[in-house]
């Protein structure tokens, strides 16, 4: 039975979305904490260690978010299985956020408009452009050209994440996440 989950994060941003996220899906009875790296570099060199570290871990379910950035997703995705399976952890929730943790937040864009008070933005979501924002190369970029250059990664976060509907995202690889967690929490 899961009693917890461990997050593996890149970046600060990511706690700070999950923090907003979790209490919405996970039952009260399971914990949550994060493991915050600086960046996917030290994440991928120093996830092996965190892990075995990790001793009767059976009711403790990990996950690794990484940004997918320009990399091919499924090279990420083999290699940190590998990291994981080599650690003594082989059921490692693995996720990717394409291309960026900011692909989630372009897929609510009225999360965005309220947190940014421009309601403009809502009527965005259905253009061609945004209906499927895993598929913009740059989220980053687009949200920041969005809100009038006023996005910056932990600060935008902290504003968004609070207005997030969770199920309404036009994010594939976010309702990947939602769906890996909620599958777990629900065998536990």
């Amino acid at each position: 039975m899961i009693n917890q989950f461990v997050f593996f994060l890149e970046e600060k941003s990511a706690e700070i979305m999950l923090n907003e996220i979790l209490p919405k899906i996970l039952p009260e009875h399971i914990q949550y904490q994060f493991i915050i790296f600086e960046g996917k570099q030290d994440l991928e060199k120093r996830l092996p260690k965190r892990l075995k570290g990790w001793l009767n871990a059976e009711q403790i379910q990990f996950v690794v978010l990484r940004d997918k950035d320009s990399g091919n997703c499924l090279e990420i995705k083999e290699n940190l299985k590998k990291i994981c399976i080599d650690a003594g952890k082989p059921n490692t929730l693995i996720r990717i956020a394409c291309h960026e943790l900011e692909s989630f937040y372009l897929g609510d864009l009225q999360a965005v408009a309220r947190a940014f008070g421009k309601e403009t933005l809502r009527k965005l979501q259905q253009t061609r452009k945004f209906k499927n924002p895993d598929e913009l190369s740059n989220p980053v970029q687009e949200l920041d050209r969005l809100v009038d250059g006023g996005y910056q990664k932990i600060s935008g976060s902290r504003k968004i994440a609070p207005f997030m509907d969770i199920e309404n995202n036009r994010s594939t690889s976010f309702n990947q996440l939602l769906s890996g967690i909620r599958k777990i929490a629900n065998l536990s």
